[in-house]
């Protein structure tokens, strides 16, 4: 009886170290699915998969000013609040922009390399006003970008040499995409206008005030 469990016991350890060595991937069978229904032509799809990195480095870079700004030596909490507020509305917005290639099929095949390790643009700030303008400058890159989209997706040939006008992605971005960006900007810029008369008249006592109007 011992013999027969101790023979079980290592045929199975066996069977387990086999196992570990070997990578487990579920593969199931491709069913045949009709294309007709995607319509999102490469140049576009390409252009829309770009995005999602370019709103994950905007995210992670808020996400370092919210931390810098919450450091002890700096303790600017209003700031910090204000930037892991907008690192959340970046990441958002990449999450929106999977979720419209998925609803369009732009995404039908391996992910692996949709999304890099998204790095920050930097992690120290000398003063606040200084992470203001490299956010409205942030900003206005991402909206240059989400411009060359709608750009390219007016009139992108198709693989038969047609333009396609992708009057919904277009409409999409422009409406609700834009619209906030340009939003967001016009607040940055007044944000900087303010913090900096403040900061001219009182110095850092200036910029004290304004953190603690962030925390409102």
């Amino acid at each position: 009886m011992n013999y027969v469990l101790i023979t079980f016991l290592l045929a199975a350890f066996a069977a387990s170290e086999s196992l570990a060595d070997t990578k487990l991937q579920c593969k199931l069978p491709k069913v045949n699915i009709p294309q007709d229904w995607i319509t999102m032509v490469d140049p576009c799809v390409q252009k829309m998969k770009d995005q999602v990195q370019q709103e994950l480095t905007a995210s992670m870079t808020y996400l370092a000013m919210g931390a810098h700004f919450s450091r002890d030596t700096v303790n600017r909490p209003g700031f910090a609040k204000y930037f892991f507020e907008s690192a959340k509305e970046e990441r958002e917005h990449a999450i929106k922009f999977l979720e419209y290639l998925l609803m369009r099929g732009g995404l039908t095949e391996d992910l692996s390399s949709l999304i890099k390790s998204p790095e920050p643009n930097a992690d120290t700030w000398p003063d606040a006003i200084t992470a203001l303008r490299d956010a409205l400058k942030l900003e206005a890159h991402v909206t240059r970008k989400i411009r060359d989209i709608i750009k390219v997706c007016e009139e992108p040939p198709t693989k038969e040499g047609e333009p396609f006008n992708d009057y919904h992605l277009v409409d999409y971005l422009s409406g609700d995409f834009l619209t906030e960006q340009y939003e967001g900007q016009r607040d940055l810029a007044g944000k900087i206008s303010t913090l900096g008369k403040m900061m001219a008249q009182n110095g850092q006592l200036g910029e004290f005030m304004f953190d603690k109007n962030l925390l409102e």
